[in-house]
């Protein structure tokens, strides 16, 4: 028994030999290959830990948050003030209003030093506020000039499109830039891109670089870079064109009536190239254009903001309108109210050049109108926004300015005026 149990076993394992492939004679059976040291695999790295992505933060946006409701109203008003010193009025504007700055006039300046103090007087004022303040002129040159007695005269622009040397232009936009500067103010409304196409124009005539846009554009481009070198923000004006008028908007509404296309194809040229050219902001001037809006004033028109200026030329930066207090808007329309649409229809500032009463009464319908959502938070943030941008381009502060050298600028004025003779 035990003899068969080891043959049985025996015979098992021979089979079991027998029944593994042998890899020499079979045919189906395959070498192993060999592996190139070309295509060698190499054991992967170790993966590093993916970083955590970078939070970057606006400065402004944390800034605007932290806003209250008054402190973004008073950022979109800038206004006028009365006398040569800083008064009550002016001083409540800072403190209770917030207001985001001023303009002066030539009746506010005496001579350097009283503006000098005027200026340095609004700034410390406004030393607890988040956002220092545009401090504001009017300054052209020829006729419209606010700067005191002492400095020396700059030419009007119709001069210095007719002598059609863009150095010399250059050198009247640097002498303006740096006048306007030395002062401490950090905001003029020039150049002026109106197209004097009317001779019966009463109000913009040699203010404007010329009858043609190509004369407008080449020179009026060139004084605004070379204002903006000195550190000033230059307000281009009056968008969509003021130059085809009969009518002061001072005194009464003007109306032109010109289709869309035709003020694509003219007046709008010399604003289609400052928006190319980054302008700083546009002021809207109180323009009625039936063909466009029939019932609303550009100044106050969502179509010629929203849809023209905005959506369609494509323009990102601050708008301002002209002066409420002008009779363009006063004899046809409430302040406050008419304040509000313009916020409505795309502005970013509402300038109130005079009567404190006026004023009191657009911050006061610009807040209620937010507070009923008239005018919504978007609309509020997006123009604090586009205003605070602009500030901090210019690195705006309410350091004072403590001497100016009226010399030294008459000095450079004089140079200015000299390359063009």
């Amino acid at each position: 028994m035990t003899k068969k149990i080891v043959v049985i076993l025996s015979l098992l394992i021979i089979c079991a030999s027998c029944s593994k492939p042998n890899a020499a004679n079979n045919p189906a059976s395959s070498p192993t290959p060999i592996i190139s040291p070309s295509i060698q695999p190499t054991t992967q790295p170790t993966a590093e830990p993916t970083p955590e992505p970078t939070v970057t933060t606006d400065p402004i946006k944390e800034q605007i948050a932290s806003m209250t409701l008054d402190e973004k109203i008073g950022q979109m008003v800038l206004v006028g003030l009365d006398g040569t010193s800083m008064e009550k009025n002016a001083k409540k504007m800072i403190e209770q209003y917030r207001v985001g700055g001023f303009i002066l006039y030539k009746d506010n300046m005496t001579s350097a030093a009283q503006t000098l103090k005027l200026l340095n007087q609004l700034k410390a004022a406004n030393q607890a506020n988040s956002a220092p303040l545009w401090l504001s002129i009017d300054q052209e040159g020829g006729k419209v000039s606010r700067m005191p007695a002492e400095f020396a005269k700059l030419p009007p622009a119709a001069d210095v499109g007719r002598a059609d040397d863009l150095a010399y232009t250059k050198l009247i936009g640097e002498a303006l830039g740096e006048e306007v500067s030395a002062l401490g103010f950090n905001m003029d409304f020039a150049p002026v891109l109106d197209i004097n196409s009317n001779p019966k124009n009463p109000v913009i005539g040699n203010r404007s670089f010329g009858a043609d846009s190509e004369t407008v554009i080449e020179h009026g481009l060139e004084t605004m870079k070379a204002i903006q070198s000195k550190q000033i923000a230059a307000v281009v004006k009056h968008f969509p064109g003021h130059g085809d008028t009969s009518v002061d908007s001072h005194l009464d509404l003007p109306v032109v009536n010109k289709t869309r296309q035709q003020l694509e194809a003219f007046e709008l040229l010399p604003f289609v190239q400052a928006i190319e050219q980054d302008a700083d902001a546009i002021m809207v001037a109180h323009l009625l254009i039936p063909k466009i809006d029939e019932k609303y004033p550009a100044s106050i028109s969502k179509k010629m903001i929203k849809e023209l200026l905005r959506e369609d030329l494509g323009y990102e930066g601050v708008v301002i309108t002209d002066d409420m207090t002008m009779g363009g808007i006063t004899d046809h329309f409430n302040v406050g109210e008419a304040a509000v649409k313009s916020i409505q229809a795309g502005s970013d500032i509402i300038l109130i050049g005079h009567d404190n009463g006026i004023q009191v009464s657009v911050l006061k319908a610009l807040k209620q109108s937010a507070r009923d959502g008239e005018i919504t938070r978007d609309m509020l943030d997006q123009s604090v926004y586009r205003i605070l941008k602009l500030k901090a381009k210019y690195q705006l502060s309410d350091t004072a300015v403590n001497k100016i050298d009226v010399k030294a600028v008459n000095n450079l004025i004089g140079t200015a005026v000299k390359a063009g003779k």
